[in-house]
């Protein structure tokens, strides 16, 4: 029996309900990271016992798949595009834009499907927009490829500003510190593509970048669909 399936008990004497239980736990997550989440803090900012929480939530496990389905529901867009394209395009930018605010959701990004009214909501409205334009397997390959994508994109944009609060030091600075270590190397002759991406290449922001890397992922998908 899946958490979403187990009645809740009775919430005397303290208030509770899972969703302030999970309410909680994001709050948490928001501010300190996963790290920052366990079911004794939930319970501690709770003003309630943490034995009462097992009451509503067995594991840390079940609290995780709670917090990832309530933010989930930013996902969703308020109407369906009625183009497929357009479709998954609003749902990967929703989806980085969910995890921008909520950077710990990045971490459980990928693995097994969700199982909640709103990741199960989100799944099928990525199947939906393409349902009917090919058959079932190809559809499920393209949701994959397009899923694949936008995860791994969303995963190193976070890397990356995780390490800038981690070093003090933003992209630019970082550049800078590194710069004459990447000159030495590249005057080695040893890495002439390198160099010339290096002098030559334009930098774009995070934004431009998964904006562009999707727009190729989806014309790959169109071709296979056509």
């Amino acid at each position: 029996m899946t958490v979403w399936d187990r009645p809740e008990p009775s919430a005397r004497p303290v208030p509770l309900d899972r969703e302030r239980i999970v309410a909680a736990a994001i709050a948490l997550a928001d501010e300190g990271g996963l790290e920052a989440v366990s079911l004794r803090k939930v319970a501690a900012r709770l003003n309630a016992g943490p034995m009462r929480l097992y009451g509503y939530i067995a594991t840390k496990e079940e609290l995780l798949d709670l917090m990832v389905d309530e933010v989930q529901a930013e996902i969703l867009p308020e109407e369906r595009p009625g183009d497929w394209r357009e479709a998954q395009r609003v749902l990967a930018h929703r989806t980085r834009r969910t995890v921008l605010r909520h950077e710990w959701l990045g971490d459980l990004l990928g693995g097994r499907p969700t199982l909640g009214p709103n990741g199960l909501a989100v799944t099928e409205a990525k199947l939906a927009a393409l349902d009917g334009l090919a058959d079932i397997d190809t559809v499920m390959r393209a949701v994959e490829t397009v899923s694949a994508y936008v995860t791994g994109a969303i995963r190193r944009e976070i890397a990356s500003l995780r390490a800038e609060r981690a070093t003090g030091l933003s992209k630019d600075d970082w550049r800078r510190a590194s710069g004459p270590h990447v000159t030495r190397m590249l005057a080695t002759g040893r890495f002439p593509a390198l160099t010339r991406f290096v002098h030559d290449s334009t930098d774009v922001d995070a934004e431009t970048s998964f904006a562009t890397g999707l727009d190729w992922i989806l014309d790959a998908v169109a071709a296979r669909l056509t």
